[in-house]
């Protein structure tokens, strides 16, 4: 049966006729609940709100805002480009430049201008290739790294073209489509590596170093300080980024604008207390006394000195050999180059080359050998530990726990007070000073670290070495960091100290006090102790521990006084004027009378007119052979200096770094420059 069949108009009539109630209620719609059309009535009341705000939305985007935001859209196809501003100059003392900026033209390609991909693009790149020096797959790798960091501007391939094939390419322009020039401002070192551990070098930032506070704010690719004085007194060099503006179409291409770009603003300049005749005196001078060494069957293989003034810390001349030169830097590094500079490769016999990039005035770790007794006379003084006139230390050597400590040479000075003592460096006399200190605690290890030993000196430099005075609590601490090193390595020996868990015994002390044994530290430091000392002595026993400082003002380019730089003494000392005189004396005595150990080095010297106050080190540092030092302070009304000194592996003090320092003074006061080598074997 059909379903028109099933349903015929006579069966509802029927149906309804009939009265039956259960047929008439199954075919009628139940109707709708009031709580049902109020749900309806609230999502229709929604709906509408929605539908409502979007229609505003609309119109306010089209109507009311409609032109701000089609000339936002026109901008979107500008684009900034940051020009690099000039970076300051450094200057000596004198305000002669001593670091600059130059002009040059940088190679550059265009990547829009470039002809189409495959072989005539590669065959451009191998004909720039052979004319820059470079592979064509080195010059692809920077064009596509330039397009995809920033796709409008032109990709800078080499910075130092030199001038002829900057001519080639101007001349045959048809043969090299998409390279253009451009001026660029580079960071020149005139001097090459004079000075080059304190004035560091440049480099562009990158992602890391940009999370650090000196470089807040600063985009990636800028060139900033990476060492030295470029990095400390960034801030002020970097001057302030000027703003290429360039229109770009829908694929990110540049087209031709008439945008006015803002220029930049040139860096600061920043005048140094360096004095360039005596930092270039003082670099040769270094230099001839390591080939000196040479000559004599040293190795020598490395060295450094400070000059400064031992009133306010002026850094003179600061000098470390082997040095580099920062115009290397001027251009990426290879891997290798860059090994090279920190000293990776070996050389003949295994052995590592000295790292260029350690600057051994200020980042060296040296014991310092007889250098220390000053400093050792004058804490036993001030503690009570000794009488300056009672004779100790007769004999070659003395006996110390069935050990012997003997002098250089087993030498027999005699029992001798302490101004004999520190004139002829006797070894046995200051083993017997450590000796008697040890019984006072910290006597010896204190005084040091109040003169500016075993702490930093806070110079106007990144980095510099702490250093160590070894003490009870030091070795306590060592003692732990050996234990924590043998658990995590499962108990083998770390080397931290030689025997592990072993007490503090009198041989430390004996060892500290003639600069020997643990203690660690650089001529930087060192130059604080004796400026200390001798600024002490010549204020009455009151004296200042010097802040050293090469920065001096902020200049602008042409020459303006923007900020004069204040570098305050870290503090004061009071030293008791009579026991610092008898120090004084003795290391004067050391540099002037027979029998000094450094009298010869400074034969034909005027010392009525210029006294000199020095002190002789000659430090073991097994297996290498011995560590030559001196140090000195030479008086003046209006030009006192201290010179440090040393020389790794240069023997004794009197043959190798006391002649240096006295070509370094004689540069400073003007006197005739002669290297005269001493004959003194003492440590």
């Amino acid at each position: 049966m059909s379903a028109i069949e099933r349903f015929r108009p006579g069966d509802a009539a029927d149906g309804a006729g009939s009265g039956s109630g259960s047929g008439s209620s199954s075919s009628r719609i139940p109707p709708v609940s009031p709580q049902m059309a109020f749900r309806v009535a609230i999502l229709g009341g929604i709906a509408l709100v929605m539908f409502g705000v979007i229609f505003f939305r609309l119109w306010y985007l089209q109507v009311l805002t409609g032109e701000q935001y089609v000339q936002e859209a026109a901008a979107n196809a500008v684009r900034d480009l940051p020009i690099p501003a000039p970076r300051g100059q450094i200057l000596d003392r004198e305000g002669q430049p001593i670091v600059e900026s130059t002009i040059t033209n940088a190679v550059q390609i265009v990547p829009s201008a470039l002809p189409p991909q495959g072989h005539p693009r590669l065959e451009l790149y191998r004909r720039l290739g052979r004319l820059l020096g470079m592979s064509a797959a080195h010059i692809q790798a920077l064009v596509i790294k330039g397009r995809t960091s920033v796709p409008y501007a032109p990709v800078t391939i080499k910075t130092d073209a030199g001038r002829g094939v900057l001519t080639v390419l101007a001349e045959q322009q048809s043969k090299y489509p998409g390279v253009t020039q451009q001026p660029v401002s580079i960071r020149s070192y005139p001097y090459g590596e004079m000075a080059a551990n304190v004035l560091g070098y440049v480099g562009q930032v990158q992602e890391p170093e940009l999370k650090l506070h000196a470089f807040a704010g600063v985009q990636q690719g800028t060139v900033v300080g990476q060492e030295g004085l470029e990095y400390y007194y960034d801030r002020y060099l970097r001057g302030r980024d000027g703003k290429q503006r360039v229109q770009v179409n829908s694929e990110g291409y540049p087209v031709p604008t008439r945008l006015q770009p803002t220029p930049p603003t040139a860096g600061y300049s920043l005048k140094t207390s360096l004095d360039f005749g005596l930092q270039r005196e003082g670099e040769k001078a270094l230099l001839q006394g390591i080939e000196n060494a040479r000559a004599g069957g040293k190795p020598a293989p490395a060295g450094g000195f400070v000059a400064m003034n031992p009133l306010n810390g002026e850094v003179l001349a600061i000098g470390s050999y082997p040095s580099f030169d920062p115009n290397q830097f001027a251009k990426p590094l290879t891997e290798r180059e860059y090994h090279e500079l920190e000293g990776v490769t070996g050389t003949g016999g295994g052995e590592e080359v000295p790292s260029r990039l350690v600057d051994r005035a200020t980042g060296g770790a040296y014991p310092t050998g007889s250098t220390f007794k000053p400093l050792t006379a004058m804490a036993a003084l001030e503690g009570g530990v000794i009488n300056p006139s009672e004779g100790l230390g007769g004999g070659q050597c003395i006996v110390v726990g069935g050990e012997q400590f003997c002098n250089a040479g087993h030498a027999d000075y005699g029992a001798v007070g302490l101004v004999e003592a520190l004139k002829v460096s006797s070894d046995t006399y200051f083993f017997t000073v450590g000796e008697l200190a040890n019984s006072h605690g910290n006597v010896i290890q204190d005084k040091a670290h109040e003169l500016g030993i075993g702490r930093q000196t806070g110079i106007d430099l990144p980095s510099e070495t702490t250093g160590t005075v070894p003490s009870r609590q030091w070795l306590v601490k060592q003692n732990e960091e050996e234990s924590r090193c043998q658990r995590a390595h499962h108990g083998h020996p770390c080397h931290i100290v030689a025997e592990p868990g072993e007490p503090w015994t009198v041989g430390y002390n004996m060892d500290l006090a003639v600069g020997q044994g643990s203690l660690q530290t650089d001529p930087l430091q060192m130059a604080v102790a004796y400026s200390t000392l001798a600024n002490a002595y010549l204020h009455g026993g009151y004296g200042e521990v010097v802040r050293p400082h090469l920065g001096m003002q902020i200049d602008e380019s042409n020459g303006g006084l923007v900020q004069a730089l204040s570098f305050p003494p870290a503090r004061q000392v009071h030293l008791n004027d009579e026991d610092l005189s008898l120090v004084m004396q003795g290391i004067h005595e050391a540099a002037s009378q027979p029998g000094g150990t450094s009298a010869d080095v400074w034969s034909g010297w005027n010392q009525e007119q210029h006294p000199v106050y020095g002190k002789t080190g000659t430090a073991e540092r097994p297996p290498h052979l011995e560590q030559s030092w001196y140090m000195c302070f030479i008086n003046d009304p209006t030009r006192p200096i201290v010179i440090a000194v040393t020389v790794e592996e240069g023997g004794f003090g009197a043959e190798t770094a006391a002649p240096i320092a006295r070509l370094i003074a004689s540069k400073w006061f003007g006197q005739p420059e002669k290297f005269v080598t001493g004959t003194s074997k003492t440590f």
